[in-house]
């Protein structure tokens, strides 16, 4: 239900592409309206998800995620009936700010019930779940508009949507209790943000996760363009590529769930995915530059893609570690930063133009290069915030109700302030 509630996004977004010139055509809009379906979509994600955490921190997660998806119910029914192109982005607003509360508050609870490598694997499924999602969701879209109108997609949206509402009413308690929630104020809120953003270990691992998911925008919008019109590849070959690589998060997300606390802690899976990204966008690089064979370039892409499932698991879970009390706050912070620093990348793209296989290559493996340099700029930090650090990447979990203990016997509360464990 979390992994669902999570992939709102690539459902909503990857479903509806392939109808995209058939709405151009039968809402008699320019083809570049329908095109900013999808931009206002991404910015109700990021705006959203700035709303819904905090307010979560305050109200609990349950209230929250039962108003995102009835919002993301009415917009995706909205959609279903809009008569002109504008009612139809503003539907699609609407749409994306219940998605974005789901997307969010699904982290949010992930917090609240584990910590340590649980925490750690548990994200690792949300990404095998969103990697399927990926996958799924055009193959599904394609195959609507063989039998029905394009309004249908917004139409199976709307019942996934209603579906996990009832789940969520019906199976998914409360996971953040009235003794951990913060005061429901603006200035609260505000106060929330700040000593969130005040972590510089947060920030770290944050803005690094964000640089790398900028690497998957910039394929998202290049590759298209390169491989089919550069390289050849028919449509039906590229949707092949395009789903190889997007399994390749989920089975590479899943890998990280067999590793974490068994061969190597979060931080240096978190480290050798980045540095393997980093030397994957290289070859892409060196692949567009030196008109290297079609193989070397599938290759790389499928090693930089596929990153993404253990850097975003392991550094969601080390950033959200000491944020127990404002995992809201947090995980909005972590999911705006992702779409803004993406949505820069492909913008940067979109105004070099399309002409150059370089600018896809370049723009992946600075994207990885920038997330690896950001993860190895280790600061000296005070005590208290290096313990915080070290107690994150402890392999133990915490399930709400239990009593959580280290492989010495102690409680985490007794070991973490020596950080002997």
């Amino acid at each position: 239900m979390l992994g669902a509630l999570s992939a709102f996004p690539a459902m909503a977004i990857d479903m509806y592409l392939p109808g995209m010139p058939v709405m151009a055509e039968d809402l008699r809009a320019d083809p570049g309206l329908v095109q900013l379906t999808v931009t206002v979509f991404v910015a109700g994600l990021a705006v959203g998800q700035v709303v819904a955490g905090p307010l979560s921190d305050a109200w609990g997660r349950r209230p929250l995620l039962v108003c995102g998806l009835i919002t993301f119910v009415v917009g995706s029914l909205a959609c279903l009936v809009v008569p002109t192109v504008g009612w139809l982005i503003t539907a699609r607003v609407v749409q994306s700010l219940g998605a974005a509360a789901a997307t969010v508050l699904s982290r949010a609870v992930v917090r609240d019930h584990f910590e340590g490598s649980a925490m750690t694997r548990f994200l690792s499924t949300l990404m095998l779940v969103n990697g399927v999602a990926t996958i799924v969701a055009p193959v599904v879209g394609g195959q609507l508009l063989g039998v029905a109108p394009w309004r249908a997609v917004f139409l199976v949206l709307a019942v996934v949507g209603a579906a996990l509402l009832l789940l969520v009413v019906l199976r998914l308690p409360e996971s953040l209790p009235q003794e951990r929630r913060q005061p429901a104020h603006l200035g609260a809120s505000l106060r929330t943000f700040a000593q969130v953003c005040r972590d510089v270990s947060y920030l770290r691992y944050v803005l690094a996760a964000a640089l790398m998911f900028a690497s998957l925008f910039a394929y998202i919008s290049g590759s298209s363009f390169v491989l089919q019109e550069i390289y050849g590849l028919s449509a039906q070959q590229y949707s092949v590529v395009f789903a190889v690589n997007a399994l390749g998060i989920a089975l590479l997300g899943q890998a990280n769930t067999l590793l974490v606390g068994r061969v190597a802690g979060e931080h240096t899976l978190l480290g050798v995915s980045l540095g393997i990204g980093t030397v994957a966008g290289l070859g892409v690089l060196v692949s567009t530059l030196a008109d290297l064979p079609l193989a070397t370039l599938l290759v790389c892409l499928f090693l930089v893609v596929s990153m993404l499932g253990p850097v975003l698991a392991n550094a969601t879970s080390l950033a959200m570690a000491p944020h127990a009390s404002s995992a809201g706050a947090a995980a909005s912070v972590q999911g705006v930063l992702q779409y803004l620093v993406g949505g820069l990348v492909a913008s940067t793209m979109a105004a070099l133009g399309e002409a150059s296989a370089v600018a896809m290559g370049a723009a992946i493996f600075l994207s990885a290069a920038a997330a690896l340099l950001v993860f190895s700029s280790r600061r000296r930090e005070s005590g208290p915030a290096r313990r915080r650090e070290r107690a994150a990447g402890a392999e133990h979990a915490v399930v709400q109700g239990s009593i959580p203990s280290c492989r010495c016997g102690r409680t985490v509360a007794e070991a973490a302030p020596s950080a002997t464990c």
